[in-house]
């Protein structure tokens, strides 16, 4: 049974901060060079608060309550980076660096740090 709405809101906030201080870390490492580290820091507050709102307060109601938990978190956790990633791309992306290492980078690491994000999560809540 997904959360109430007030639960929902209550936990955007503390979700909302274990997951850029989670992600954050792993995306200044594994950004691409390119990126200044201010934009590496930036990013991880910028493209979460941009996914985890979705996340937390939309996709339960659309998808976990109709279709179960299963279906929300092959949702939630296949939208997340991939909006992620797509923010990122149309912000930092440059011409020249697409189908480059640099952009593939920079999805990896992305991924990377939703998925770590996601696995410490299932462990701390």
């Amino acid at each position: 049974m997904p959360p109430t709405p007030t639960e929902a809101w209550h936990f955007l906030w503390v979700g909302y901060l274990f997951t850029v201080a989670v992600e954050t870390p792993v995306l200044c490492v594994g950004l691409s060079r390119r990126h200044r580290l201010r934009d590496r820091i930036l990013a991880g507050f910028w493209l979460n608060a941009c996914s985890y709102p979705v996340v937390i307060l939309v996709f339960p109601y659309l998808i976990w309550a109709p279709f179960g938990y299963g279906a929300y978190l092959a949702v939630a956790e296949s939208f997340a980076p991939i909006a992620e990633c797509s923010l990122f791309w149309l912000v930092f992306g440059d011409r020249r660096e697409c189908l480059r290492r640099s952009m593939y980078r920079d999805f990896a690491a992305i991924t990377a740090a939703n998925l770590a994000s996601f696995l410490l999560g299932l462990c701390w809540f």
